[in-house]
């Protein structure tokens, strides 16, 4: 997955300063698309954390496919990551990257461009530097499903819901989002710890997720019900 300018503009549409702002504005904005699902509750102790393509790629200003609005996530992932870690619940990183000849079949085509495996930008960010002991899952399509074992480990470590941070919100993001809910796993989408080009973009995966497939929550529900399950 590429961001690049000829496809959607870029904006750094988020903040430290205006985050919580923002997030509260688009839960009110998709409150009618997400009617009825007040009553799928986050369970932590059968839940994943997916942290989707937090790599250098986008989160490096010297990058082409830099991503502005990215900065402003990463505080919550690296929450919720810690989180997760200190309660021995499963984090799930995923890296997406093509191996030397590997093809990367008709998202090359729409991209014009590829990230190569042996590329320093193709790795996580230091920010988030996963475990000896975490998992990273290597993608070539925006799905973190296809041709990995992502549900394997997920029916492995008894995996019922998942929680999915990253970027970016309307490509990788909403794409395992839309694949791990037709595969009978309830979706809890982070939309303060989710990024993508721009607003506009971002916003239309809210609703559409919120109408079908994933229930819209914010890093601070997470980390309290997390809090709260501690026994």
């Amino acid at each position: 997955m590429v961001a690049t300018s000829k496809k959607s503009r870029k904006e750094e549409y988020i903040s430290d300063a205006n985050l919580q702002a923002k997030s509260r504005n688009w839960l009110s904005d998709i409150r009618y698309y997400s009617y009825g699902i007040d009553d799928w509750k986050y369970v932590p102790t059968s839940s994943a954390l997916i942290v989707m393509d937090m790599q250098k790629f986008f989160l490096s200003e010297e990058s082409h496919a830099f991503i502005p609005a990215s900065k402003a996530i990463i505080p919550n992932v690296r929450d919720l990551i810690a989180s997760f870690r200190n309660r021995d619940l499963p984090v799930i990183f995923t890296r997406h990257s093509l191996k030397k000849n590997e093809e990367p079949g008709i998202m090359g085509r729409w991209w014009a461009d590829v990230i190569r495996e042996d590329s320093e930008l193709s790795n996580i960010t230091n920010l988030l530097t996963p475990l000896d002991s975490e998992i990273v899952i290597r993608k070539t399509r925006y799905s973190a499903f296809f041709g990995t074992e992502l549900e394997k480990v997920l029916k492995r470590e008894k995996v019922e819901n998942i929680v999915v941070t990253g970027v970016m919100t309307h490509l990788c993001c909403e794409t395992t989002a839309r694949e791990a809910f037709m595969k009978d796993f309830e979706v809890f989408f982070v939309v303060d710890a989710t990024a993508t080009q721009n607003e506009e973009l971002h916003l239309s995966t809210l609703r559409t997720l919120s109408d079908g497939f994933a229930v819209p929550v914010t890093t601070k529900e997470i980390l309290k019900e997390i809090e709260e399950g501690k026994t």
